[in-house]
C-alpha cells in the first residue's frame, strides 16, 4: 500500500474490496501495478466500512473505488468536495445518487468490461442447470430416492428459445457463449441494435413477444425507474408453464411476490436468481423452500478472474481522470458540464 500525503490524486478503497481476512483485497494484487505506473497517485483503503460513504470520505479522497457502499445525495452535502470520481467496482450504478453527482461534478463510472463474461458465464451456467435438471438430481442423489431419477426427465436446448430482456454487452457476450447450443435467440431493449443483433443472430422483438416465446427468459437490464417492477404478474402470465426466468441483474426488476406465487402455483416451470429485492435476502422469503428454484448470494459471477478484470477497469478510470483524460464506462457525461471540470479534462 502506498500511503497518501496532500498533494497527490488520491484514491480510497471501501474495505469490502478486501478478502474475508482482512489483511489483502479480494482482487489479484498485480492490479495495483496499474496505479503504481501513475507517478503522484496514491491509495489505501478506508478506515471502516459503512454502508454509505461519509462527508469525510469525499473531502479526503480525489477518487473513490466503491463495490457495496451508496454514494447519496449526503455523501456530497458539504462545500469541501474534494471526490471527482466515483469508480463502481461493478456494472451497476443503483446505489450512486447520480443527480447529486451531477450537482457537485462528480463523475462516475463502472465496469462493463470487467464483468461481462464472468456475468454471461453465470447466465449460461443457469440455463445448463435448469435444462439438466441438476439441482433436483443433486437432492435425489443425496437422499438416496436413486430410483426417482427417472421421474425429471431434462431438456435438450436445440431449438429452445433464449430471450434477453436487455441488449446490452452481457446479453450480447451470452448469445456468444450460447451459439454452439443451437438455441433461437431473441432480445429485447428499448433501444435498437441491428447490427449486433445481425451478427449474433438475434432477433429483436417487444417484450411481450419476448415473454410469450421464450423457454429462457434472462434479465440483463439495468435497474432504473423505467426497469423497476417490469416484470409482474401480468408479465409473468405470458410466460409457457413451461419457461424458465433467470435473473443476474437486480432483484427489484421483477415483482417477488408475483414470482412466488408463479413459482408455487406452477405458472411457470422453475427459475434461476442470483439477485433479490432485498438482499441479504431474509430465510423466511418463501422462493428459498421452493424446489424449482436456483438460488446464489449475488456472487455466482465472482471468480479470480471476475474480480481481476473488474478492479483493472475502475483502475484505468481512476488513472485516467487523474491524468486529465475522461475515464472509460462514464456513466454521467452531463457532470462533465459542470464548472470544474472546463478546460480541466480532454476527451
Amino acid at each position: 500500500m502506498r500511503s497518501s500525503d496532500t498533494s497527490a490524486f488520491r484514491l480510497g478503497i471501501t474495505r469490502d474490496c478486501l478478502a474475508p481476512d482482512g489483511d489483502r483485497p479480494a482482487f489479484d494484487s498485480r492490479a495495483f501495478a496499474i496505479l503504481d505506473a501513475v507517478p503522484g497517485l496514491s491509495w489505501e483503503f478506508l478506515g471502516d466500512y459503512s454502508q454509505e460513504i461519509s462527508k469525510a470520505d469525499t473531502a479526503r479522497y480525489d477518487a473513490i473505488l466503491c463495490l457495496l457502499p451508496a454514494l447519496t445525495a449526503q455523501s456530497l452535502a458539504s462545500e469541501n468536495v474534494r471526490l471527482k470520481l466515483l469508480a463502481r467496482f461493478g456494472a451497476g450504478y443503483d446505489n450512486v445518487d447520480l443527480t447529486a453527482c451531477d450537482r457537485a461534478g462528480v463523475l462516475v463510472s463502472n465496469t462493463p468490461d470487467g464483468v461481462r463474461r464472468p456475468v454471461a458465464t453465470t447466465i449460461l451456467t443457469f440455463i445448463l442447470a435448469l435444462a439438466h435438471k441438476l439441482l433436483i438430481k443433486d437432492r435425489l442423489t443425496r437422499t438416496g430416492r436413486w430410483g426417482d431419477r427417472t421421474r425429471f426427465m431434462g431438456e435438450g436446448l436445440v431449438g429452445k428459445v433464449v430471450g434477453s430482456i436487455g441488449f446490452g454487452s452481457i446479453a450480447q457476450e451470452a448469445f456468444r457463449l450460447l451459439a454452439p447450443l443451437d438455441m433461437l435467440h431473441l432480445a429485447y431493449s428499448p433501444h435498437r441494435h441491428p447490427e449486433e443483433a445481425r451478427a449474433l443472430n438475434v432477433r429483436e422483438v417487444d417484450l411481450d413477444t419476448l415473454l410469450r416465446e421464450a423457454d429462457f427468459v434472462c434479465i440483463n437490464c439495468p435497474l432504473t425507474p423505467a426497469s423497476r417492477g417490469m416484470i409482474g404478474a401480468h408479465e409473468l402470465g405470458l410466460l409457457k408453464p413451461t419457461a424458465y426466468l433467470i435473473n443476474t441483474g437486480r432483484g427489484q426488476i421483477i415483482d417477488e411476490a408475483a414470482l412466488y406465487r408463479a413459482l408455487a402455483e406452477g405458472q411457470i416451470a422453475g427459475a434461476a436468481l442470483d439477485v433479490f429485492e432485498q438482499e441479504p435476502v431474509p430465510q423466511n422469503n418463501p422462493i428459498l423452500k421452493l424446489d424449482n428454484v436456483i438460488v446464489s448470494p449475488h456472487s455466482l459471477c465472482w471468480t479470480d478472474e471476475c474480480y481481476r478484470m473488474i478492479a483493472e477497469s475502475a483502475f484505468r478510470s481512476v488513472v485516467a481522470v487523474a491524468s486529465g483524460q475522461r475515464p472509460g464506462n462514464l456513466v454521467n457525461q452531463t457532470a462533465l458540464n459542470h464548472p470544474r471540470w472546463l478546460g480541466q479534462i480532454s476527451a
